[in-house]
């Protein structure tokens, strides 16, 4: 299938795939080109060897590696699947093993030059799972760390157990976190380097009832050091608030310290819509800005050249300031219903969207030097419920 897409530029650029995986069994290749300042996106390649679920995609570029995880949710059990991917866009299948279920967030941890391993957070399983990476896209367990609650949470139909959302690293590499929505926690690990066998360290808490589902790390300096000046922001789905802690690092491994020093809901000082859930957050690759995804608002209506209307949810933009406190700088459109997950490219002109409920990926363009996200160049749908959208640049 292939799109005609709006110009809005007359930046040329080479062709670049996109992987986007979808709930119903796909992982598709997109490839983005460019030609007189205008945009084309074309689906060239299909997989189902995620299937039946695929709900994230974790891209190891060096190593020309995809990792799909498969939430499971017509089985008992997620899985895990690597691939090889080929010059072409297209993925080869290496292997796929059964895990726990409810996988739906993963990242790579490890010395980039010795053992490595991935790790995975549980949502439905309330879990988080270590595998050890053996080179060329094999893999095995190495680590179940399951979770209970001895009582709900104040957000009693969302927290009803540990829902284990997401898996990123500190800027140093050395501690793992993993937003739990359920616990209302920023669970913490080390990590052995050895065994890669995980340590969990004291939690960041979060605001009772909040919900936290991803966060990310910012230095105004754009260094990874222990010593170096580091924010963390947290954006909390059930409580639609993001909010910034200094962090500061104990000595010896012994993990990380949070002072709070910004909240906000995630449409600042505008209205907050009833039923807001924000869901990715991202820094852009210039370091100035904080991008954010809002579900379920329907803050705007888009007009389409049929005289109908679309409803879309929103993006929040927000801008750092040096001391690691937020000014709000925009809200627009996000070009579709219920972006649960967004990728910024590696210039920070475009984003890819996709979203869940529209069953489609969007690109918007987006204006480097002011930090504005502007208009939609490229749509096309997708086979399911859209997950993950991932630049392989």
């Amino acid at each position: 299938m292939r799109a005609t897409l709006l110009a809005f530029s007359a930046v040329a650029i080479s062709a670049t795939n996109l992987f986007v995986s979808d709930y119903s069994g796909y992982i598709n290749t997109f490839s983005l080109t460019a030609s007189n300042g205008s945009y084309n996106l074309e689906n060239t390649f299909s997989n189902t060897e995620c299937a039946p679920n695929p709900s994230w995609l974790t891209l190891d570029s060096n190593r020309g590696l995809l990792f799909c995880l498969n939430e499971g949710l017509e089985t008992v059990n997620g899985s895990l699947s690597s691939f090889t991917v080929n010059r072409n866009g297209s993925l080869t299948h290496i292997k796929n093993e059964t895990s726990i279920i409810g996988p739906v967030n993963g990242v790579i941890y490890g010395e980039p030059a010795g053992q490595r391993g991935i790790v995975l957070a549980h949502y439905t399983g309330s879990a988080v799972t270590s595998w050890l990476l053996d080179g060329g896209g094999h893999f095995e367990l190495n680590q179940n760390l399951p979770y209970t609650l001895s009582a709900p949470g104040p957000n009693a139909a969302r927290q009803d157990a540990p829902h284990e959302h997401e898996t990123i690293l500190d800027p140093t590499g050395q501690y793992i976190l993993v937003p739990d929505l359920g616990a209302d926690l920023v669970r913490i690990y080390s990590w052995d380097v050895v065994t890669l066998k995980l340590k969990e360290l004291s939690p960041l808490k979060a605001k009772a009832g909040s919900g936290p589902r991803h966060a990310a790390f910012w230095s105004p300096y754009a260094v990874a050091s222990e010593n170096s000046t580091t924010f963390l922001y947290l954006v909390a789905e059930l409580a639609s608030s993001v909010t910034g802690y200094a962090v500061s690092y104990l000595p010896n491994g012994g993990g990380l310290t949070f002072s709070e020093i910004y909240v906000s809901s995630t449409y600042g000082m505008l209205n907050l819509p009833e039923g807001n859930a924000p869901a990715e957050i991202a820094v852009s690759p210039d370091n100035r800005f904080l991008l954010i995804s809002n579900r379920n608002n329907t803050s705007f209506s888009l007009p389409q050249t049929n005289g109908s209307a679309i409803k879309s949810d929103s993006f929040s933009t927000f801008q750092f300031n040096e001391d690691g406190t937020l000014i709000f700088h925009q809200l627009w459109p996000s070009g579709g219903s219920y972006p649960r997950q967004f990728s910024v490219d590696k210039t920070g002109s475009l984003v890819a969207v996709g979203h869940q409920y529209d069953q489609n990926i969007v690109i918007l363009e987006r204006d480097v030097a002011t930090g504005l996200v502007g208009e939609v160049v490229a749509r096309m749908p997708t086979p399911g419920n859209t997950t993950c959208i991932q630049w392989n640049e």
